[in-house]
């Protein structure tokens, strides 16, 4: 790696980190969630980057170096292809398969009555999450895994084997981006680990979200039971893949759990005491977490504020960051903010406006990372996200 290189690397990992403990760096750092976006600047389809993950690296790397942006994920087009046909999951739309090659990958929630978990099978869940999960949710999600006590078949067995290569593969090639990216353009892959909340395990994947609303109201002691039984295993799963240096932080992706879809009552039942011990137990080993807050979580900022200081990047997506900057800016640090819909349809000059407020009253003393609300996706326009990136970097030197 040449030296030039290695000391920009340092120079962005020491930026990003020191925002990210909520102090004041030398500049502003740039850190876009940018996923779609990537493939349309890179001149491909969003077919072609879900298909093969070398051209959404590719793609990545290619805006890394020239938007010249402090950290990235390696890839935020996180499906792909070959491992979600490995298995036949039921529940991803893919595109240039099911969808328009242009259109990005789409969740398919199944039907309250199709849910992959039954209102009957909480006690199996509780049991033993991994038994029912491999034994009971896999076959429902699949297209070709078998059911517990039916036959087997060939494409039940080899759904295994590709399964497994394929996720070696794909997980796998993320260190080496990594490397790329650092010895590229001096870039710092800006996530490590991962981590959900046990509430929206049963509502995104488990019960969905309609029938997950009712069991709050009919079993609300199996919900928490439930969720109380998934935290040692999202617990393990987020520090299996945090990093070991410490320095950037994990990730979790924050869904249904925040006001309107249920109340702060059941937030307060159900969410948090079983989503706070295990950001305090990461804290205590040393690991941030970025809550990634989807939607408008700004109702829940004194829940936020229970936790230890530095312990959390708070993003504001639909939320307004000022209000989140006032509530909890002394505590965390704040990132995203910039609307996605400015992004998409707005003007050069009307994003650098944006961008100005932002950096005047929220980031004025450290503590903030530039970045879109929500993921960015094909939608926006270059000029718009080059608006902001460039803007940033001038302006926003301490």
């Amino acid at each position: 790696m040449a030296h030039g290189m290695e000391q920009l690397y340092a120079e962005r990992l020491k930026r990003y980190v020191t925002a990210m403990r909520n102090e004041k760096p030398d500049r502003i750092p740039i850190r876009p969630f940018a996923a779609e976006f990537t493939a349309k600047y890179a001149g491909y389809t969003c077919q072609e980057v879900t298909h093969d993950y070398e051209k959404a690296f590719a793609a990545v790397r290619k805006c890394a170096a020239d938007f010249d942006w402090d950290a990235v994920v390696g890839n935020m087009v996180y499906v792909w292809t070959a491992l979600t046909q490995a298995i036949g999951l039921r529940y991803y739309a893919t595109p240039g398969i099911e969808l328009d090659p242009d259109t990005g990958f789409q969740y398919l929630e199944p039907s309250e009555e199709a849910a992959f978990m039954r209102a009957d099978e909480y006690d199996q869940l509780i049991e033993s999450p991994t038994e029912f999960l491999f034994n009971v949710w896999l076959p429902r999600v699949s297209k070709d895994v078998s059911p517990m006590g039916q036959p087997t078949s060939y494409r039940n067995n080899l759904s295994f084997l590709k399964g497994g290569m394929a996720m070696l593969s794909y997980f796998s090639s993320f260190e080496t981006q990594a490397a790329r990216l650092r010895a590229e353009s001096g870039t710092v892959s800006a996530i490590s680990g991962i981590l959900k909340a046990p509430f929206d395990i049963l509502a995104d994947k488990l019960r969905g979200y309609i029938g997950l609303t009712m069991d709050i109201l009919e079993r609300p002691d199996k919900v928490l039971a439930a969720c109380e039984a998934l935290m040692p295993h999202l617990l393990h799963i987020a520090l299996g893949g945090a990093d070991p240096e410490k320095n950037v932080p994990i990730s979790i992706w924050m869904h249904r759990g925040c006001v309107p879809f249920i109340s702060p009552q059941q937030f307060n039942r159900f969410y948090w005491p079983t989503l706070k011990p295990i950001i305090q137990e990461i804290w205590s080993r040393g690991h941030q977490v970025l809550f990634y807050a989807e939607g408008d979580w700004n109702a829940h900022l004194d829940s936020f504020a229970e936790l230890p200081d530095a312990s959390i990047i708070y993003h504001a997506d639909k939320a307004d960051p000022f209000e989140a900057h006032r509530k909890i800016g002394r505590k965390f640090c704040i990132s995203g903010g910039i609307p996605n819909t400015l992004l998409s349809f707005g003007t050069p000059d009307e994003v650098r406006a944006y961008c100005k407020k932002v950096i005047d009253e929220v980031a004025r003393d450290g503590g903030y990372i530039m970045d879109a609300g929500a993921i960015i996706q094909n939608d926006a326009r270059v000029e718009n996200v080059r608006a902001m990136t460039e803007f940033t970097r001038e302006y926003g030197v301490y």
